[in-house]
């Protein structure tokens, strides 16, 4: 055990839950626990976004596919960019419409089904997000404690504190916290990189070390499996429903539309950063004939390679990082369960007190589901794809078109949800792989379920009744 790792872990953890406990008392109302009352500045939300964005999905599965394929890693943080480029324009139209959820949404522009099918793809797939957050914070704990933690005793205490930590005092904790985290990771990762670059021997060094496909940029992927790296992250990214709820914090539509700048900016840089670091990581362990997880290989530089006060200090951002991403992909989905099901449905009249309680009892729910799922894992990067595809084909599809197209219907919305849901759930089965050709069973899941979600949107409507006026008007000018 390296003691300068271990405090600086201590010393992260003692800070997030000092943050979340001073906001707590703060939380009366549930707009306080869900949005943080509307009051989030454009600063705030900018970190909060890159803290919610940039998890395990980028510092396990796209580092994991940095070490293995170099930089075609990029072309998934490249969806993001593209995804982040659109959502200027979509911003300051969500924080117009200002409620809670992205069922909520749903059914205004559609109806109460497309509300409920829209909570069921959300839960597959956040609980997915969520679950590989706490496989990265348990690599952690066993890199610094390698005798006393395993990978999976390390999975449960991540779990544990995400929950606490998560349900003290919801969006407000949330946000507040990534100021913190993402001002760290920032700084670290973008004093790390020249450390790291010049103990290689520079570019040209580093060029020489690795194969020349890792430098090139479809490397030895093909286009079209670039394409199932790209098209996911975009789409969750146009569709992200942690991303809506921000802004719907956000103070003004005028902060919505800036953070995004801001977040832009950050995401570029840092998930370039990101795969540099793990390429350096894949050189140092050829040289020093080391052969670590691919995932945990940013860790593992981090502890192995780097002078210890900066070392320990990435480490900690990367922990931290992943416990952000961990809280507002579990918080996400248990504002779904409270608004959409709970509070629609169930008890309509709930006070305050008792959705309060109610959505602390689902953050712990939706926590121990994630530790489950995070328990029958392998590769972070399949199960990061397998989550953005659900997200992707079941639900931007028809969340674009309630802000951009007047003919989309209920009908319409309806199938597209149930099918891009149901084909990626489904596609990895033996049931699936039996009755098509390998060379289309083989692909991911993105682009068939993709395609069949547009199709049911567009025929679909296109063959039944027009949505009402009032349908649409609260979403195109």
């Amino acid at each position: 055990m390296n003691p300068l790792y271990a405090a600086v872990i201590g010393a992260i953890v003692l800070a997030l839950l000092t943050v979340s406990l001073t906001r707590a008392g703060k939380v009366k109302t549930k707009a306080d626990y869900l949005l943080a009352g509307r009051s989030l500045p454009a600063f705030v939300l900018v970190f909060t976004l890159l803290s919610s964005w940039i998890g395990s999905g980028s510092l396990l599965g796209g580092a994991e596919n940095a070490y293995k394929n170099g930089l075609v890693a990029l072309w998934q943080a490249a969806g993001g960019w593209a995804g982040l480029l659109l959502i200027y324009f979509i911003a300051p139209r969500a924080r117009k419409f200002a409620q809670f959820t992205i069922p909520d949404l749903l059914e205004a522009r559609y109806n109460q089904t497309a509300r409920v099918l829209g909570v069921i793809a959300i839960l597959f797939a956040y609980t997915a997000i969520a679950s590989y957050q706490l496989i990265g914070g348990g690599d952690i704990l066993n890199l610094i404690f390698p005798t006393v933690i395993s990978p999976d005793l390390g999975k449960y205490i991540i779990a544990a504190f995400v929950i606490v930590f998560t349900a003290i005092a919801g969006m407000a904790s949330v946000a507040y916290m990534d100021v913190v985290i993402g001002m760290l990771a920032t700084i670290t990762m973008l004093v790390a990189l020249p450390v790291l670059m010049h103990s290689v021997g520079g570019w040209s060094s580093f060029h020489h070390a690795l194969p020349a496909s890792h430098f090139q940029p479809i490397g030895n992927y093909g286009l079209l499996p670039a394409m199932e790296l790209f098209l996911p992250t975009c789409l969750l990214m146009l569709g992200n429903q942690a991303m809506y709820q921000k802004f719907f914090s956000a103070k003004s539509e005028r902060d919505a539309r800036r953070a995004v700048v801001g977040w832009i900016v950050g995401t570029v840089i840092l998930e370039t950063v990101i795969v540099l670091l793990a390429m350096l990581g894949h050189v140092f362990a050829l040289r020093n004939h080391q052969t670590p997880f691919p995932r945990e290989i940013i860790s593992f530089t981090a502890l192995h390679d780097l002078p210890s006060i900066l070392g320990a200090l990435l480490m900690g951002a990367v922990f931290a990082k992943i416990l952000s991403t961990a809280n507002n992909f579990l918080f996400s989905p248990a504002t779904n369960l409270v608004n959409d099901i709970f509070a629609r449905y169930i008890a309509p009249n709930a006070s305050n007190k008792r959705i309060l309680i109610v959505s602390r009892l689902m953050v712990a729910l939706l926590g121990i589901w994630a530790l489950y799922q995070a328990l029958h894992t392998g590769s972070v990067l399949q199960k990061t794809l397998y989550a953005y595809t659900i997200y992707a084909a079941a639900l931007t599809p028809v969340i674009l078109a309630a802000f951009y197209s007047r003919r989309a219907n209920s009908a319409g919305a309806v199938s597209a949800i149930a099918a891009g849901t149901v084909i990626t759930v489904f596609w990895d089965t033996d049931l699936v792989h039996r009755h098509l050709p390998p060379i289309i069973a083989q692909r991911d899941a993105i682009f068939p379920a993709l395609l069949a979600a547009l199709l049911c949107l567009i025929v679909v409507s296109a063959l039944t009744r027009p949505p009402r006026p009032e349908q649409v008007a609260r979403f195109l000018p």
